[in-house]
């Protein structure tokens, strides 16, 4: 067998097997492997070029090899599920770094941490004033986790409105200029509704490269070609409008009516109309 030969089919069998091993091995990001797994990831890599170029190198014991350092830590972490000491001992435990906003300077110093290294990891996480931190923790893969005092924290839409309405996540109805059925389906929409919206922007699908649907139904759009100017989804400014004219109708038919039950019954609906615009509006004016 000529050697180029050998060394395409050593490849192409190792490429094979290290595909169905990562397969085996999960879906951890590569920044939340341990230090362990980084070094047997190496290994395995190592020891897969080597294996694929030096033919004096058997096979089966190169594939021995390679199974013993993918499959050990297949072993431990099933073991890591079952067992929560092991688990420590494998992984190690998350070290508190701040606590009450004070330093606690011991558990730097068995981290091997400098107070700059501490500054830098906090400035990443956008904190400058270790005085604005409640708590923060090393987390086993290196990662500092930051919680900022309650004062310090930013605002959010639960603090400002309490029980904001949910927000589902967008669907994407066409890729590449091909209409996908699941996710519209998922949204309760039709090929006929997407078709009605893309012909009021005077748009073909065939022209759209990604178009997705919001919780509130608003289609947005991403042309193959960028220079072709769209206008921007109106539904929420649409549905404001639509209650602000309500509101203003029943204001009014309340001044019109000589009824005095009619009138009443105008004025509480205007109020609670006018309830709903206060909740409502933050939400549908962006």
């Amino acid at each position: 067998m000529p050697v180029w030969l050998e060394v395409a089919i050593r490849s192409i069998s190792i490429i094979i097997g290290l595909f169905i091993i990562t397969r085996i091995l999960g879906k951890k990001p590569l920044s939340k492997l341990s230090f362990f797994e980084y070094i047997i990831g190496i290994t395995v890599g190592d020891i897969a070029g080597t294996l694929s170029m030096d033919l004096g190198i058997s096979l089966q014991e190169g594939i021995t090899s390679i199974l013993i350092w993918s499959l050990f830590p297949v072993l431990t972490s099933r073991i890591a599920l079952r067992n929560k000491k092991f688990r420590n001992f494998v992984e190690g435990n998350s070290t508190i770094f701040i606590k009450n906003g004070k330093v606690l300077e011991e558990n730097l110093k068995r981290e091997k941490y400098t107070v700059d290294e501490l500054l830098e990891q906090l400035r990443k996480k956008d904190v400058f004033r270790v005085a604005d931190v409640e708590f923060a923790v090393l987390e086993p893969n290196g990662d500092l986790n930051v919680l900022l005092k309650r004062e310090k924290q930013p605002l959010t839409v639960g603090d400002v409105f309490p029980n904001p309405p949910s927000e589902k996540e967008p669907q994407t109805v066409i890729m590449d200029g091909m209409i996908l059925d699941e996710p519209l389906a998922t949204m309760g929409l039709s090929r006929g509704w997407l078709k009605q919206q893309l012909d009021k922007q005077g748009v073909a699908i065939e022209n759209v490269f990604l178009a997705q649907v919001d919780s509130y139904g608003q289609l947005t759009l991403d042309l193959y070609d960028d220079k072709i100017q769209i206008s921007e989804p109106q539904e929420k400014k649409l549905l404001l409008a639509a209650i602000k004219k309500v509101q203003a109708d029943l204001e009014l038919f309340a001044l019109q009516t000589e009824s005095k039950e009619a009138k009443e019954l105008y004025e509480t609906n205007a109020e609670k109309m006018q309830t709903l615009l206060q909740k409502v509006e933050p939400f549908l004016r962006n």
